[in-house]
């Protein structure tokens, strides 16, 4: 990472000791399977957020004043499965420290570690998929950890809402919960599915965000974009409206595939980090401290995961 901090804030304000936000780059694109380059997409993040300007209008707040630690890129590439695991490990280091852990990829398989890590910290949590692509093959071109896998696992060990979809391979409608899922061509015509996304939520809730949710008008640079997507402002309705009703206990940004030639996708990719930072912490002082509430005894009853080795911290 050429950054030295997130957004180039103040040294101050990125000490781990004391930011109460954590963001992990994972710049990995093993597994896609068309327009490569989403290994380049934290730089392209980090670099479009230097450039953003740090105060939000919508919320009337400075969110970087909380202090947001850009941790060392995970940069396993062995494989997919050692690359997720490093992420699992790497995001469940950083919520043990009690701290708001975010995540930008790289491409979407490096969601399987985060959610993971976060089924295993939190309880009852729900994983709120926002994407173009149903993700749920169990295994693809011979591993478990493809980016077309990538809530598969969540599918099984999660209450898993998916917003967005107009993409999917017939197999996938054998694992899909139909009731569950909201499909883009349904979103087109019936604006209740916000408040019905909502309600099927628990308390504690993760957002996975692939970007190609987007409509390629507003974000051409990821690598699979699919026509009919999401519009800005009403994607940041739905999620400001998830912020408020839900505690949001982490998310990550997958799937920007920059190109030289058009920076508006990573500046979009920017912004809506800051913005979901913004809701997430709209109503908190500066100078409060910050709770997690992650459930550290989650190595007993049916937390504990086959997945689990030893931490090293």
């Amino acid at each position: 990472m050429k950054t030295k901090t997130y957004a180039g804030i103040p040294e101050e304000l990125a000490k781990l000791e004391t930011a109460k936000i954590v963001l992990i780059p994972v710049p990995y694109d093993g597994t896609s399977t068309w327009q490569k380059g989403a290994d380049k997409g934290p730089d392209a993040f980090l670099d479009a957020s230097e450039n953003m300007e740090l105060y939000d209008i919508e919320t009337s707040s400075e969110v970087y004043q909380q202090g947001v630690f850009l941790a060392d890129p995970v940069t396993e590439n062995a494989s997919p499965e050692a690359m997720v695991e490093a992420v699992h490990q790497a995001t469940k280091k950083y919520i043990k420290k009690n701290k708001f852990v975010t995540v930008f990829g790289g491409e979407h398989s490096v969601s399987i570690g985060t959610i993971r890590a976060f089924n295993e910290m939190f309880d009852d949590i729900t994983v709120l998929h926002i994407d173009a692509h149903a993700d749920l093959r169990e295994s693809y071109e011979g591993s478990t950890c493809n980016h077309a896998c990538a809530v598969y696992e969540a599918s099984q060990t999660t209450n898993l809402i998916q917003v967005g979809i107009r993409s999917m391979d017939i197999i996938e409608k054998t694992v899909m919960d139909e009731e569950k899922t909201y499909f883009a061509h349904e979103m087109a015509v019936d604006d209740s599915w916000m408040d019905s996304a909502i309600d099927q939520m628990t308390d504690n809730v993760f957002i996975t965000f692939d970007l190609d949710a987007f409509d390629p008008s507003i974000m051409p640079s990821t690598g699979t974009p699919e026509p009919g997507g999401l519009l800005y402002y009403e994607t940041l309705e739905f999620l400001k409206q998830v912020f408020e009703e839900k505690n949001v206990v982490g998310f990550d940004i997958v799937e920007l595939c920059p190109n030289e030639n058009e920076k508006s996708s990573d500046f979009l990719a920017a912004k809506l980090y800051y913005k979901m930072l913004s809701y997430k912490f709209r109503d908190q002082n500066i100078e409060d401290g910050f709770e997690s509430n992650f459930n550290d005894s989650n190595n007993s009853g049916n937390k504990k995961s086959k997945f689990d080795t030893e931490d090293d911290y």
